[in-house]
Formats: structure tokens, sequence, C-alpha cells
């Protein structure tokens, strides 16, 4: 037998159900603030539930939202920072992570700190994050030497694709193979 859903429901039942799904969302993905909102918004838009207005839906999804936000279930400063740190292992550099946190909703004034952060820590950030992308890639200096010629222009396109200034790009590409080495080995 299929079960009959109560086709009335109350904003408080909505407000449950609400919170329930932004808690399993939360513990499987760890999303941003704006990523969450987007996404009760599209799952409630999609159910469409005659009683409650589109304007009341969105009224519940704020309220969600600063509920979780004050229990500490979502935190857009500790999102950016955390996800600025993987971006940064990966070998990515600044201009990329900024944009990546503004494309995931995330507060100026988050991207700001983080990325002084970064900054502060390792003046030169964008230079070994282009060097681990030289290694992955197999492009610069860890091409053979007869090659580099060649593919000067291809690299260099490859690091600004990956956000990296013209600067320090050319620093990059301008290394011996021994530096080249000497610094893999450090990082």
């Amino acid at each position: 037998m299929i079960p009959i859903r109560n086709k009335k429901k109350t904003l408080q039942i909505t407000v449950e159900e609400m919170r329930n799904f932004a808690l399993k969302y939360v513990e499987k993905y760890a999303p941003s603030k704006q990523q969450l909102k987007t996404y009760l918004l599209k799952k409630y838009l999609k159910i469409s539930v005659p009683t409650v207005k589109k304007q009341d839906v969105n009224d519940l999804i704020d309220i969600v939202l600063s509920d979780l936000e004050k229990n500490k279930f979502i935190n857009d400063k500790f999102y950016s920072d955390s996800k600025a740190r993987n971006m940064i292992q990966r070998g990515n550099s600044i201009n990329k992570i900024r944009n990546y946190l503004i494309g995931k909703g995330i507060d100026n004034q988050f991207i700001k700190d983080t990325v002084s952060k970064i900054q502060e820590n390792n003046s030169e950030q964008d230079f070994f994050s282009a060097i681990k992308i030289c290694k992955k890639k197999r492009i610069g200096p860890a091409r053979t030497e007869d090659n580099r010629p060649l593919f000067y222009k291809k690299d260099i396109s490859l690091l600004a694709r990956n956000g990296f200034d013209f600067e320090t790009s050319k620093k990059v590409m301008d290394i011996d193979k021994d530096d080249f080495i000497k610094i893999v080995k450090l990082l």
C-alpha cells in the first residue's frame, strides 16, 4: 500500500524538514552558506508545496541558515581557509583560489583575510605553486633541455590558464633544470 501524503503542511513541519535536508547536506558535502542556500531553494522549488509561497520558502531558508550558522554547522570563514589550503597543496595560484571562492558565494572580507593569510605565510606562494604545476604537468623546467624552447609559448599559456601572472610564469620558465630539481626536493 502506498501511504497518502498529507497535502497540508504547516510551517513548523516545513522548517523541521528543511533543517533535516540541510543537516544531511552539510554532513555529506561541507558546503558554504551560499551553496547550502542554493541547494535548499532548488529542493523546495522542485517539491513546490502548494500551501507555502515561494517568498515564505526563501524566508524559511534564511531562518534555517542562520540557525545552522549560530550552531557552527556552517562557517564561511572556515570554509574559505580550508579550501584555500587544499588548493595550495594542489598547486593552484592565488588568483584561481580567489575566483573559486567568489564563485562559491563567500563574502569578500573572508576572501581578503584568506588571501592575506596565504601571502603572510609565504610571499612567493604563486612561484612555488607554479613549480608544482610544472612538475605535475611536466612542462617548463621539467621538460628535457632540447624541447624547452619549442614548447615555451605553450607552457607559458598553460601557466596563465592556471591563474599565474606573466612575471611569475616567466620566472619559473627561466629556471635551470638543476635549480628546479633542488626546489622540488624542498617542496
